[in-house]
């Protein structure tokens, strides 16, 4: 029998394109049960929820321009959930290694490229693995899909009704009409471009962004255009510790999360969203590893990669990728927390008035349509324009049950792009934010001295708003009152992480809160 062959989105193409074997394409995401599941729980749930969509019956398949769908005749739902033992003393540290094995494992090409690993025993439950390759769909339409088949008690209906929209999809919405008739052309404008400069890339891009004007949308062609030459004259990234050669190995690593209630106190009382205050933690984080390393901070700025949702409310709920990217300065250099935080604050406004993310999100769909050799250009000069990928993704409020079993955690990473080997990432969900890391071994050989940062720096901020709300209110002439929130002292990391190295068959004692970002709003 023939296989059934569906041309493949462009946008969802580029993401089959970009797999390196230093950076593979694929979205990883832990999920810990409180209570133990069962293989054929977690078979059924995949049978009967997932596979209702065709894409995941399919193998993605790479062409010379663009990539198709190719349904797998032998599909076997067995290759795709399994088993998998928790090596070492069962604790969160071998989790964590775990998962980034896996991340750092190819999923087989010849079939569909997902898979769930069930680790049947972690604690007093269990965890699931779960391996997606991007060009299934992005952060944003798989928090939709679990969604859709994760309920609020056991037996209950899921929490959100099934995405309904078109899965195989031979068309690019608005993009495709005039995309298709420049296929021929685009490629020689878009090689020249990459391969001459800013000046070219300019030219290139306002000639292949051209058609746009002839429906009538001159000046949203213009802006765009402008937008890209912008990005490909930013300056690259400066060289630190984070940037370097890339091995085939990740790491993965999380810490316990940080209460929302608390990073909205803290937005509320300093005039800012909570994604300024947690990116800034990002950022002192950051600067302070470097320090840490004996790499010079003062004036340092580096860029991170923002992915943002495109989807409007009225779209109408659907698999593949619809984000754009934004570069955000992040004032590593800046210690003292307040003036980051402003400083931040102020990029991200300018950003919220930019055309970037659509930019970009225009930039990819063209690649998805083009030359591998173009794609693989215009990936390494735009991923040397950032140090790495920050990835925010609003979940649920209230605490969900998967395979009739609560999800007491939840972590996932996205994949990184060309040179980029640091990964961050942070999921709001029961009203705790959790933030997770994945970087490649090369870069950063001992994530937790990363992870742990986020955490400290929060508390600085934290520990600055209560002190400036105390004083305001203290009496004049007296000492600034202690009344206001409380908060027990936070054990140290390292000593959080020794203990996590003694226990024995149960995860370790919950860790420091770290910190993470909400969406971006």
């Amino acid at each position: 029998m023939i296989p059934l062959q569906h041309p493949m989105a462009s946008i969802d193409a580029a993401f089959l394109r970009m797999d390196r074997r230093t950076n593979p394409m694929v979205i990883v995401g832990v999920m810990v049960l409180a209570t133990p599941c069962t293989l054929a729980q977690l078979r059924h749930l995949v049978a009967e929820r997932f596979l209702k969509h065709e894409r995941f019956r399919c193998v993605p398949v790479a062409e010379t321009i663009g990539a198709a769908w190719v349904e797998d005749p032998l599909f076997e739902l067995e290759a795709h959930v399994g088993e998998v033992a928790l090596p070492g003393e069962g604790t969160q540290a071998d989790l964590e290694r775990l998962a980034g094995e896996l991340a750092s494992t190819a999923l087989d090409p010849r079939r569909p490229l997902w898979r769930f690993d069930l680790v049947t025993r972690y604690g007093a439950g269990s965890a699931i693995i779960e391996r997606f390759h991007h060009c299934y769909a992005d952060g944003i339409a798989f928090v939709r899909l679990f969604l859709s088949v994760m309920t609020p008690a056991p037996g209950a209906a899921p929490l959100l009704e099934p995405i309904t929209g078109h899965d195989l999809r031979g068309e690019d919405d608005a993009l495709l009409p005039w995309l298709r008739p420049l296929l021929g052309s685009a490629g020689s404008w878009l090689g020249e471009a990459l391969s001459g400069g800013t000046e070219w890339l300019e030219k290139g891009l306002h000639g292949l962004l051209h058609p746009l004007e002839t429906l009538g949308d001159a000046r949203t062609a213009a802006g765009m255009a402008g937008e890209i030459a912008r990005l490909a004259q930013l300056s690259d990234d400066p060289p630190t510790p984070l940037r370097g050669a890339l091995g085939t190995r990740k790491q993965t690593a999380w810490a316990a999360p940080v209460p929302l209630a608390e990073v909205r106190t803290v937005a509320h009382a300093l005039g800012c969203t909570i994604n300024d205050v947690l990116l800034s933690a990002v950022a002192g984080a950051l600067g302070r590893y470097l320090s840490a390393r004996g790499f010079p901070t003062e004036g340092v700025t580096l860029r991170g990669a923002l992915p943002v949702n495109l989807r409007a409310p009225e779209d109408p709920a659907t698999l593949g990728n619809r984000f754009g990217l934004v570069l955000l300065d992040l004032p590593v250099g800046v210690t003292h927390p307040l003036e980051r935080l402003y400083a931040l604050r102020s990029g991200m406004q300018r950003l919220k008035g930019s055309q970037q993310a659509g930019a970009t999100f225009v930039l990819l769909s063209a690649l998805g349509h083009l030359p591998a050799v173009a794609e693989t250009l215009a990936l390494d000069m735009l991923s040397a324009k950032a140090s790495a990928v920050i990835s925010n993704v609003p979940g649920p409020r209230e605490s969900l049950y998967m395979c009739d079993q609560r999800v007491s955690e939840m972590y996932f990473w996205v994949p990184q792009s060309g040179t980029v080997g640091l990964g961050i990432s942070v999921l709001s969900y029961a009203a705790q934010v959790h933030f997770g890391l994945i970087a490649d071994r090369n870069l950063v050989p001992e994530p937790h001295v990363l992870v742990d940062g986020f955490g400290a720096e929060f508390e600085r901020l934290l520990l600055l708003t209560v002190l400036g709300a105390a004083h305001c209110a203290a009496p004049s002439g007296a000492a600034p009152s202690r009344a206001g929130p409380r908060r027990a002292a936070r054990p140290d990391p390292a000593a959080a992480r020794d203990s996590r190295k003694r226990a024995t068959a149960r995860p370790p004692a919950r860790r420091p809160r770290g910190a993470g970002a909400d969406h971006l709003r």
